[in-house]
């Protein structure tokens, strides 16, 4: 499993070595964009669209849009020294909470958290603490420049460690939409809908749920290889480079020929001897 980062976790004198690992992975299937035509793929460019041309990384700048078209724009070293100031290699248990207390829509990310060199003894008492109280820690960590609030908590006898997002990130509901008001309720109706739910509760067994529509198209995918149908991306035809000798004889070929047409021709004069007289 790859690891994605190592550091420590700490929480009052106690500090873990570990290593993060990425616990879950999206299996989208992607699909890439073809030209119809020749069926090539599509290549995606940066254009600046003020000086009509290609722009290279090295001509690229980062800015901040604060108004519309207005920017600041900040150097790599201003940035690199930000990220060397907030990057501390350890995630810092701040406080304990129950995990109930925290609604599912402030989590973004799964990491597992595997002891490193040395701190099995202290991850395992981490683990077994969390697990009698019945808490989780709350933390914060840096993680590619990004200053992340984050939990610990046990999963199948795995430290995990979950991002969740600022209050700030979370938008307000109250800005939603076509949110009705409060309506009457026919007392009938609302029983029926809690009947409904209460023959259609069950255990959560999340491994009895797939994803219909990955499968149906990877089976689509399957069925057209097997069938053949299937194209081939037309490979771009490249002119051979000639070498620098090849371009240098067709140079001095053109100057020579340009000269000839355009010189004047040369008549010598004829030397006549006077004949003398007899």
């Amino acid at each position: 499993m790859h690891t994605v980062w190592k550091g420590s976790i700490s929480f009052g004198l106690v500090n873990i070595p570990v290593k993060l690992h990425t616990a879950t992975e999206n299996k989208d299937i992607k699909l890439r964009q073809l030209h119809k035509e020749c069926n090539s793929p599509i290549n995606y460019q940066k254009v600046c669209p003020v000086c009509d041309r290609e722009v290279k990384n090295e001509d690229i700048v980062k800015a901040y849009e604060y108004s519309k078209n207005k920017f600041v724009v900040l150097d790599d070293e201003e940035l690199e020294r930000i990220k060397k100031e907030n990057e501390d290699k350890a995630v810092e248990i701040l406080e304990f909470v129950k995990l109930e207390e925290i609604d599912p829509i402030y989590f973004e990310r799964s990491y597992f958290l595997a002891p490193d060199s040395g701190g099995g003894k202290a991850y395992a008492l981490l683990r077994e603490a969390l697990s009698s109280s019945g808490k989780i820690g709350v933390a914060k960590i840096t993680i590619r420049s990004k200053e992340q609030l984050a939990i610990v908590r046990v999963y199948k006898d795995t430290l995990v460690m979950e991002t969740i997002h600022f209050p700030d990130e979370v938008r307000n509901a109250a800005e939603v939409p076509n949110i009705p008001d409060t309506e009457k309720i026919v007392q009938k109706e609302l029983d029926t809908a809690l009947m409904l739910i209460e023959q259609l509760t069950v255990d959560f067994d999340p491994e009895k749920y797939t994803d219909d529509y990955r499968t149906a198209l990877l089976e689509l995918i399957e069925q057209k290889k097997a069938g053949e149908t299937t194209v081939t991306a037309t490979e771009k035809e490249t002119a051979a480079i000639p070498s620098d000798m090849t371009d240098l004889m067709a140079a001095l070929q053109a100057s020579l020929d340009k000269t000839s047409t355009t010189k004047k021709p040369v008549t010598r004069k004829r030397k006549v001897k006077e004949k003398k007289e007899a």
